[in-house]
């Protein structure tokens, strides 16, 4: 019997299978699509980020970020990452790099999805094939999730996010976030000559359409070639009724997700992968949800107080000027986000 299936081969399903690995589990991954993964992401590695993945001995290659500036209507705020800096990484670089280590470790990465899963009090059956237990890694829109009845109804505005790359030299070491009327630019610096544009926005609009909205930021880039064609995601919400089911643990995005708005979604995947393998180890999944609800505690404070204010127009207008005027307050809020 395999200890631990892992569905799901992007950052969450890989980590949870390197945790395993060093933990001394036999794993196995399934996840259909070839690699480099690539999807809609901010690509933003928040310093804990990075910490976590140098443990994992990761070190995707990228651009250094040395903190977060909100921009809006000529004001700017800006604070930086007391705690070391993060990293601006394309997604498939990150995915490839997680992805070489796993091989490393000789983990087995199958080409196909899970379909089937059937529980026992001694395990799980994965498509027919026993397992003491299985890590549900298959991102926002989960199937297995949903397949398994962990899914719940998502309350709150319904937000997308849209990404593209751009060829232009970095002008800061910063993740730069331009706040407009109904969405936000977060440009990410990725590369020597490149840097990733995402926008997080309510509107079901076309890309350029929505670029439009943030004049700055379009004479910033120009008529700079683009790298990558857009890709999207959303809606961002997705709730789950708990993360653990008998032997079936989520981690990542399957496991309920708010908003991309503080960047954090990579360093929550990481620590939740570790968390439920720990939990694994000891023998009391159940221990997860608990420890789940620790890691994101801070993220859903702040995530939703955030969206809150940015779905209040006036609130919304004040969020950059109030960062201005009350510099300590937003550099707390950035170390938290690093943190």
């Amino acid at each position: 019997m395999t200890d631990l299936v892992v569905a799901g081969g992007g950052p969450a399903g890989l980590a949870t299978a390197l945790h395993a690995a060093r933990a001394g589990l036999s794993v196995v991954v399934r996840e259909p699509r070839p690699a480099p993964i690539d999807k809609a992401c901010g690509e933003g590695l928040m310093p804990a980020a990075v910490a976590r993945l140098a443990a994992l001995g990761v070190d995707p290659a990228g651009r250094e970020l040395r903190g977060i500036r909100y921009l809006s209507d000529g004001a700017a705020a800006e604070a930086r990452f007391a705690v070391g800096p993060g990293r601006g990484v394309r997604r498939t670089v990150l995915q490839a790099a997680l992805r070489e280590a796993v091989d490393a470790a000789g983990v087995r990465v199958e080409p196909a999805k899970v379909v089937d899963v059937v529980q026992h009090a001694s395990g799980v059956e994965v498509d027919g094939t026993p397992a003491a237990h299985l890590v549900v890694a298959d991102g926002l829109h989960s199937p297995l999730r949903h397949r398994l009845g962990l899914g719940a109804p998502a309350r709150g505005p319904r937000r997308f996010g849209l990404r593209r790359h751009v060829q232009v030299a970095p002008w800061t070491d910063l993740v730069e976030v331009h706040w407009a009327d109904r969405a936000e630019a977060y440009v990410t610096p990725v590369g020597p000559g490149e840097v990733g544009v995402a926008l997080l926005t309510s509107d079901r609009r076309p890309y350029a359409d929505q670029l439009a909205a943030f004049p700055a930021l379009l004479e910033r880039i120009g008529g700079a070639p683009a790298t990558s064609t857009v890709r999207g995601a959303g809606p961002l919400r997705q709730r789950t009724r708990r993360r653990v089911s008998g032997r079936v643990l989520l981690v990542g995005d399957a496991g309920g997700y708010i908003d991309a708005l503080t960047g954090e979604g990579v360093s929550l995947a990481l620590a939740q992968a570790e968390a439920a393998v720990d939990a694994v180890v000891a023998g009391r999944p159940d221990d997860y949800e608990a420890r789940w609800r620790q890691i994101v505690r801070r993220y859903r404070l702040l995530t939703e107080a955030l969206v809150l204010a940015a779905s209040v127009p006036p609130l919304r207008r004040a969020l950059v000027p109030t960062a201005r005027a009350l510099p300590g307050v937003f550099d707390a809020a950035v170390q938290q986000i690093g943190r």
